[in-house]
């Protein structure tokens, strides 16, 4: 998801690691962690910058909704339906 969130500002990383999960216990596991490696130096300060605001954000900032097709009572961040898949207004 970071990686997805940094792509979208333009800024090109790497994820390792990203398959060691299943090899905890045979090597350390703190050597399995997923690792996001920005490729670009220069761009690290820009990409720390995005991280930090993405960090200190609030989902919960849209007020709960009603569903007009289910009236299933859904939270702010959705934008449609998680029960019958109704897209928000």
């Amino acid at each position: 998801m970071i990686r997805d969130i940094l792509a979208q500002e333009g800024i090109e990383c790497i994820l390792r690691n990203e398959q060691l999960a299943s090899a905890t216990g045979e090597i350390p596991f703190i050597e399995c962690y997923p690792e996001l490696w920005v490729v670009d130096d220069e761009v690290f300060p820009r990409a720390k910058m995005f991280l930090d605001a993405w960090l200190k954000s609030d989902p919960n900032t849209e007020p709960p909704w009603l569903c007009p097709n289910c009236h299933e009572l859904c939270d702010g961040h959705f934008g449609a339906c998680w029960s019958c898949g109704t897209i928000r207004d």
